[in-house]
């Protein structure tokens, strides 16, 4: 019979150093990370079962639903499976050597990732905060509606070029242009990073709630919310990297 991993308690349970409870606004990208990190960091073995999903759940403070939805992703990515029956659960699979992990490697080897994420994040909340102080009016506010609508309307594989595109708006609109050229820079390194990893349609949804919120708070004005939101976001992207790059 397999084991499952974590049975032990307090601090001989391998897994407490890697799951603790998520924050509220980017659940499902932090609870991903986490699971992702167990996997990678060898704490959970291929042919092991992962903790009970009420466990799991539990002990990230999100519910079955959304961990239902982690859990997919990983199986669509060939890193878990489900069985039935008694002895049944989420089993880790063994993970084979493949092409895109060697083409993720080469990219990795001349980034700093955590410096790309931390400049990436200090470029788009000071570009959120500025135009939401500024004001948008006219043919900038519509422009970053149009940019918006671009990104709601885009099919799957057109989805990160128009998500780029509204963040080099929010961009161009802070009235910077030494801001907006090391977003840009900062962003085509981001890109690469980003392409080498899943598009994952729960994360793009969650993604275009927090679009609309950011456009929002910069059109009414609101500096303090148009930061908070833009802060959010950057980390359910690092989040999503920190998961599959580690």
């Amino acid at each position: 019979m397999t084991k499952a991993a974590g049975t032990a308690s307090g601090s001989e349970d391998r897994l407490t150093p890697v799951l603790r409870p998520v924050r509220a606004g980017n659940g499902f990208e932090e609870a991903l990370e986490q699971i992702l990190q167990l996997l990678r960091l060898g704490l959970v073995s291929g042919g092991e079962r992962l903790p009970a999903e009420r466990e799991l759940a539990d002990r990230m403070g999100i519910s079955r639903v959304t961990l239902r939805e982690v859990l997919k992703v990983l199986a669509d990515q060939g890193l878990v499976e489900s069985r039935r029956g008694r002895y049944g659960g989420t089993f880790v699979l063994q993970r084979p050597d493949s092409h895109g992990e060697d083409e993720l490697r080469r990219r990795l080897a001349g980034v700093d990732v955590e410096d790309t994420l931390r400049f990436r994040e200090v470029l788009e909340t000071g570009a959120a905060g500025l135009c939401a102080a500024h004001g948008l009016a006219g043919p900038d506010a519509d422009r970053l509606r149009a940019a918006l609508a671009a990104t709601r309307d885009a099919p799957l594989a057109d989805y990160r070029k128009q998500d780029t595109l509204l963040h080099l708006t929010l961009a161009e609109l802070s009235g910077s242009p030494s801001l907006t050229a090391r977003y840009a820079a900062v962003r085509a390194t981001l890109n690469d990073l980003l392409d080498c990893i899943p598009l994952l349609v729960r994360n793009l949804e969650h993604s275009q709630h927090q679009h609309t919120a950011l456009v929002e708070a910069v059109l009414d004005g609101d500096a303090e919310a148009a930061r908070e939101v833009m802060r959010e976001h950057c980390e359910g992207t690092a989040a999503l990297l920190r998961g599959f790059l580690a």
